[in-house]
């Protein structure tokens, strides 16, 4: 089930479970948080084209990114594939949705795409046993972990260069029947793909980033786990165009613009 986040001309913020083929979707609203309340139908019915889609979720307290899960990833950025996983914390505040604009800050002169598989957790928990984190998670979205290269570089740690407002872009909604086993991840830049991956050579796998991570933090419904970029994020400048597209569920686009 793909269930996104939209708003209509005349409305506030609605859930709906997008229907139908491509280029011919349909949202059917449903009422209220579908993180919190069965679905349930309004009878109500918009086409896809004539809404904006927002990010499927605003996570209630962070995101948590996993650095360098990858190997070829690790060894472009001249590192050793890490033995743990890397956990750093993005804020919520850098949450937008597809076609939102990623704000490039004076600050930095080396913005990057980072193309990435988010994980969307359902329900309150904590020491998630590996046997059990499907049971916590609600669904699967498509994630840009946008980095400021220069700062991350210059600061020594990740908080500053991975959290500038709109450096979480997520969408186009969650797919909540998703096996993330073996599923192909690319990004590209102004239609040219720049990264290819496979959600198979994650070095930590989903159950195993659940787990650990489960056990530092207590994750909370709404909650993303950003779970790592493969080999190829490179620059983009205003004006580019960045899409993030994964099997099953679908793509992410957005338009990197100047800060005003």
């Amino acid at each position: 089930m793909r269930i996104a986040r939209f708003s209509t001309p005349e409305g506030e913020p609605r859930y709906g479970v997008v229907e139908g083929e491509a280029g011919s979707e349909v949202l059917a609203e449903i009422e209220g948080d579908p993180l919190y309340r069965p679905i349930q139908f309004t009878g109500d019915r918009h086409p896809l084209a004539e809404v904006r889609l927002l990010a499927p979720v605003i996570p209630r307290s962070k995101i948590v990114g996993v650095g360098r899960n990858y190997a070829d990833h690790a060894a472009e950025m001249g590192a050793q594939p890490p033995a743990e996983p890397i956990l750093f914390i993005k804020p919520n505040t850098a949450v937008i949705g597809p076609n939102d604009g990623i704000s490039y800050p004076p600050a930095s002169a080396e913005v990057h795409y980072e193309g990435e598989l988010a994980v969307v957790i359902g329900r309150i928990c904590r020491d998630v046993p590996l046997d059990r984190t499907g049971e916590v998670i609600f669904g699967y979205t498509c994630g840009n972990d946008v980095t400021a290269r220069d700062l991350q570089r210059r600061d020594g740690q990740w908080a500053r260069a991975k959290g500038f407002d709109t450096f979480a872009p997520l969408g186009p909604w969650i797919e909540t029947e998703f096996d993330p086993t073996d599923q192909g991840l690319t990004t590209s830049l102004n239609g040219t793909p720049r990264q290819h991956g496979r959600t198979k050579d994650l070095i930590f796998s989903v159950p195993h980033l659940i787990n650990y991570i489960s056990q530092a933090f207590t994750l909370l419904p709404g909650d993303v786990i950003f779970t790592g970029t493969p080999a190829g994020v490179g620059s983009m400048r205003p004006g580019d165009e960045v899409s993030v597209s994964i099997d099953g569920i679908g793509t992410l686009t957005n338009r990197v613009i100047s800060r005003g």
